[in-house]
């Protein structure tokens, strides 16, 4: 059968990648791609060619400010009472240096080091503890997901599954806890693995302020496992909340992100930022992208003229090495109307565009 709303693939296929585990795209109008079988950052243009690449010990993830400065995730190796231990890290990169501009030429200005961020003692279980998300808000304050063995809420710094705040200079602010409508947790988040704020490129004024995000979670108690959270701040201060979505109303659309049981083991998600408002959702167990508006319906609007009342689904994927085919997909970015997904089982970038997009 012909989907006449699709989501079709680019050609060619950038391949080549070992184990990519991230994409972003820049607010310098360039996609980013981390190799973790290399431990390298590569910078192409929207064309798919090089311009240059990076190492940074052990990353994994990485977002930009709109300042155009790098945060990678990574670890750091370090000598504790004689006892060798690698822990989590973050790494500020300067790409506008006395070198040039870009990745090639880039410094690392900042290091953060997990637990020195809020805490000058260490514990072995301290070196357990792993970075798995990052993204940032339009005035470059950002969160980090966080996840490790202690589920101890009481803890100094918090369970070691969570979110943390930062501010644009790099300074721990605090995690983030939740209100729901049966209380206030400071432990809700269960093994985050990818976090999405509403700032998103193109650069321009009217990138979203709010520090509202949506979280991934792959723990498997967790039914719901991509969720939205609101930030709101009135005269009696300032909460995180769980933002309710529909999931039941079949007249809007015959799936929703809200479906307990809706995901397996989601690795990544993406917010657009050009207005059309879309939720990009990978899951590693069934080797799909799964794309709804940011209301939590699955698909996108019925084009103008089409008979169609309901959103018109346009995930897909699959086990395999064709166009439209994951093994192990990792990442997903959006920019100018078009998807960029890391295959790391096939070291490769792929890219879609919906057919409704096509000029």
């Amino acid at each position: 059968m012909i989907r006449y709303v699709a989501y079709v693939p680019i050609q060619p296929i950038i391949e080549g990648f070992a184990s990519p585990s991230d994409v972003i795209a820049g607010y310098d109008g360039l996609i980013y791609v981390v190799g973790e079988g290399t431990e390298q950052i590569i910078s192409l243009d929207q064309a798919g060619r090089e311009q240059g690449r990076a190492e940074i010990p052990g990353v994994t993830k990485i977002a930009m400010d709109r300042r155009l400065n790098i945060l990678a995730i990574g670890t750091f190796d370090t000598t504790i009472n004689d006892q060798s231990y690698t822990l989590a890290a973050l790494y500020r990169l300067n790409l506008n240096t006395t070198g040039g501009f870009g990745i090639g030429s880039m410094e690392i200005i900042d290091k953060l080091i997990h637990p020195y961020y809020f805490k000058s003692s260490f514990t072995s279980v301290d070196a357990e503890v792993r970075f798995t998300g990052i993204d940032v808000m339009a005035d470059n304050t950002y969160y980090i997901t966080r996840t490790g063995p202690r589920d101890n809420p009481n803890q100094v710094g918090g369970s070691d599954d969570g979110i943390l705040l930062f501010n644009q200079n790099d300074d721990y602010i605090s995690n983030v806890f939740v209100t729901t409508g049966v209380g206030f947790f400071r432990d809700y988040f269960k093994t985050p693995v990818s976090i999405t704020t509403y700032a998103k490129p193109p650069q321009s004024n009217s990138v979203d302020e709010s520090a509202n995000f949506f979280v991934a979670m792959a723990d498997p108690t967790v039914p719901i496992k991509v969720q939205g959270i609101e930030f709101n701040e009135s005269e009696f201060g300032s909460s995180y909340n769980v933002q309710l979505l529909n999931f039941t109303d079949t007249s809007e659309a015959n799936d929703f992100l809200y479906r307990p049981g809706r995901f397996i083991t989601p690795t990544d998600i993406t917010l657009t930022g050009d207005g059309t408002n879309f939720l990009f959702v990978l899951d590693a167990e069934t080797d799909s992208l799964y794309q709804f508006t940011t209301t939590g319906r699955e698909g996108v609007n019925p084009p103008p003229g089409s008979s169609e009342k309901k959103n018109i689904i346009a995930s897909f994927g699959g086990r395999g090495q064709e166009a439209t085919q994951f093994n192990n997909p990792s990442a997903v970015a959006y920019l100018d109307k078009i998807v960029y997904v890391t295959d790391r089982g096939n070291g490769r970038l792929l890219r879609f565009k919906l057919t409704t997009d096509f000029e």
